[in-house]
């Protein structure tokens, strides 16, 4: 029995001495009491005490804060039952017996024993228990519950209103380890839900604000801890009030009844509207198509010794009538439930997810309204443990958190539909294709666990967004789903290798399974398109903010280009006239065929100023002629010949032909997911602003525009089809695997 005392056990009771005096002369504070020594003990005391083989089998209790002992003589006198005995309020040090009032005058009051010393208990501690155990249950109930204040659990906008697990615990003012249940309140604004709470939990007590104003008291969601009962009590927001954000408000009901043991539907109406069986019906639906699996999951993620039940609360249907008879008192023979079963079949509604729906009726002829037949049919349902059992209230706020994690954020207005008090879109991710429009099918917020977008219905294809995808007909048809690109050079071919095979083959298809399965002028002639030949082709979702589906087919050009540049570098190192001469080549290869061949451009064609080994040529889009800079440097677009809305290079005398603005060689050649030119203004990362000084540059994956610094890594984007390093941005290059 005997243990160490713990720092926070010390000066618990600071007037109770040890009474023995056996170790410590009396001067040590009490920390047990032993019923049969009769005697309050400190540590030591007790300790060497119960040593003793006569005494070691004494029942001994740890004193607790405000410790008043019973009296040892007193057996029951003045009315009291037999083996009832009172609070003592003094200890006799001579007869070493606590004595209470009556006991004290009958045995203390005359002879030597009124000389007796004696030590005097706390009077007003005294007096309090006394008036505790004098107390009927009732009365009891009503005291355990005079402290109790609400708390605003989550507000009007979803927002959790408690930072974390011990805020909550603090707020409900109950102890960590405590198991308890969640009871919640539902029905129409003006009904008495907070009255209901007042009276059924708290014994009329203004727990939850109630108001005769015309507007609503209750604006979000409210919580108190009723320790009487050990639940953990929820007042909610009225249904059918002139509120602002509407779905919002409606969806947190929802998570509140998926949090709750116990739901009350307080209604007031003569008769039970269509509304209640509505609202419920679609509750159920939707907890079981939404919330059930995510309860599972937040189960498995937090870890929770108390798996979360994925059978919805129990129910009671409250309806308090005034000029109507309950329901079923015209039907005797069939009870209220087989009676609202019934009318919710007629409605089309199907409430599943419930564990049990319960009615309870009263009859209010004259107030006030009688609660007491719902506190016993709730007090019935609490005491049911086979469906949800109690847990630590840190269970229920995770469970809270995750809901809330998961289903968030503003639902447009657009999206609202009528015809349902929980719709699909208040819970699913709000994201639209922008190909086809059709939405995306997860719930909300699901792309935080890595989850992608996915929509039920098949996508249409869309030229702005070249959204198909390749896949190998080989593979496919050995099971086997692989996605190709078309590319200027396969894996295995080296720059200079690839870019030669190009020019003369034209661009390739390539599977990581079958290797290369396509080039574009492998016969020069008669070559089959490879759709109808090696490929497959899908058409895929364009989703907001994602660009996988900007994996173009058709930047060849741009490749050759890169690939150009690495090769003219690699030239550079032995002289500049070799750089000139791979790059007039290659570009000849690529040129559109009215453009003039750079081997037969010996001199501007406006200006005659003949061109030496290191000047730039220029060709004009339109006429195709080859110029000097100063000549060509004016910019308008060329759509006739193929180059698009975009202004891109002319020569002077087209130029006066028809005005326009800016262009480059790259301009034909950009890939379809790149930004264009003119609505890059800063740094994608650093946000410099773009200047004459300060280039652009493109990253190969994500196609935004960067400075060079932002941009000077190298690595391979196959899923681009660039197999070999190309310039990409400092975000994109941290990202692991494959690009």
């Amino acid at each position: 029995m005997s243990a160490q005392t713990s720092p926070a056990e010390k000066g618990l009771n600071p007037g109770l001495l040890c009474q023995e005096s056996y170790t410590c002369s009396g001067a040590d504070e009490a920390v047990f009491e032993c019923d049969e020594c009769c005697s309050l003990q400190c540590l030591r005391c007790e300790e060497e005490l119960h040593r003793q083989e006569r005494l070691r089998n004494h029942e001994r209790i740890r004193l607790k804060a405000g410790h008043v002992p019973y009296c040892d003589p007193c057996k029951g006198p003045n009315g009291h039952s037999p083996g009832v005995k009172q609070r003592a309020v003094v200890r006799c040090q001579t007869c070493k017996i606590n004595l209470c009032l009556e006991c004290q005058k009958r045995t203390h009051s005359g002879g030597n024993k009124r000389r007796h010393p004696v030590t005097v208990y706390h009077v007003t501690k005294v007096q309090e228990l006394l008036e505790e155990e004098g107390m009927d249950e009732e009365t009891k109930r009503k005291k355990m519950t005079e402290k109790v204040v609400s708390f605003l659990l989550v507000d009007e906008n979803e927002e959790i209103q408690v930072t974390n697990e011990e805020d909550f615990i603090r707020k409900l003012d109950c102890k960590p380890d405590q198991h308890l249940k969640v009871v919640s309140i539902f029905g129409n604004t003006g009904d008495g839900k907070s009255h209901t709470l007042n009276h059924t939990f708290f014994y009329g007590r203004e727990v939850f604000k109630t108001s005769p104003a015309q507007e609503s008291c209750t604006v979000g969601v409210w919580a108190a801890y009723d320790p009487v009962h050990k639940v953990a009590v929820i007042d909610t927001e009225g249904l059918l009030g002139a509120t602002v954000n509407l779905s919002q408000r409606t969806r947190l009901l929802l998570k509140v009844l998926a949090i709750s043991d116990l739901v009350i539907y307080r209604t007031h109406a003569d008769r039970l509207h269509n509304d209640l069986f509505k609202f419920l019906g679609d509750a159920s639906e939707a907890y079981l198509k939404h919330f059930t699996k995510e309860l599972k999951a937040t189960t498995a993620r937090c870890g929770l010794d108390v798996p979360l039940s994925t059978l919805g609360p129990a129910v009671i249907i409250f309806h308090e009538t005034v000029h109507t008879q309950l329901l079923g008192s015209d039907h005797p023979s069939e009870v209220p439930e087989k009676l609202i079963q019934d009318r919710f079949r007629k409605l089309g509604r199907f409430p599943e997810a419930f564990s049990s729906i319960h009615y309870k009726g009263t009859r209010t002829y004259n107030p006030p309204t009688d609660f007491s037949g719902l506190r016993r049919a709730l007090e019935q349902q609490l005491e049911n443990n086979t469906t949800r059992s109690p847990r630590h209230p840190g269970v229920i706020f995770k469970a809270l958190k995750a809901l809330s994690d998961r289903f968030s954020g503003e639902i447009p207005d657009d999206q609202m539909a009528h015809s349902s008090f929980f719709p699909d879109e208040y819970f699913t991710c709000s994201s639209l294709c922008l190909s086809c429009g059709a939405g995306c099918k997860n719930s909300m917020n699901h792309g935080k666990e890595g989850v992608p977008h996915e929509a039920k219905s098949r996508c249409r294809y869309s030229h702005q967004y070249d959204n198909r995808v390749f896949t190998c007909k080989a593979c496919y048809e050995r099971g086997n789903e692989v996605s190709v690109v078309p590319k200027t050079a396969a894996s295995t071919d080296s720059p200079w290798m690839g870019l030669a095979k190009y020019a003369w083959s034209g661009y390739v298809i390539e599977c990581p399974n079958c290797g290369v399965v396509y080039r574009s002028r492998q016969y020069w002639f008669g070559n089959q398109d490879p759709v109808d030949t090696v490929v497959r082709t899908e058409i895929v979702h364009v989703w907001p903010g994602t660009d996988g589906f900007l994996k173009d087919n058709n930047n060849a050009a741009q490749r050759l280009l890169d690939g150009m540049n690495f090769m003219a570098q690699s030239v550079s190192e032995l002289s500049l006239g070799p750089t000139k001469a791979v790059t007039s080549w290659l570009t000849d290869q690529i040129a559109p065929a009215y453009w003039r061949p750079n081997s037969q451009i010996l001199s501007c064609n406006k200006c005659a100023t003949s061109f030496k080994d290191n000047d730039t040529k220029h060709h004009c889009r339109a006429c195709g002629e080859g110029f000097c800079d100063s000549c060509s440097s004016k910019t308008r677009p060329v759509p006739e010949r193929g180059w698009g809305p975009a202004p891109v290079r002319v020569c002077d005398n087209c130029y006066e032909a028809r005005n326009s603005q800016l262009g480059l060689v790259k301009d034909a050649a950009r890939p379809a997911y790149w930004v264009p030119d003119h609505e890059i203004l800063h740094c994608h990362s650093c946000r410099k602003e773009f200047s004459v000084k300060l280039s652009k540059h493109h990253c190969r994956a994500c196609g935004q525009g960067f400075c060079d610094e932002c941009s000077h890594d190298r690595r391979a984007v196959p899923s681009r089809g660039w197999d070999h390093p190309v310039r990409v941005c400092f975000n994109c290059n941290k990202k692991p695997g494959d690009l």
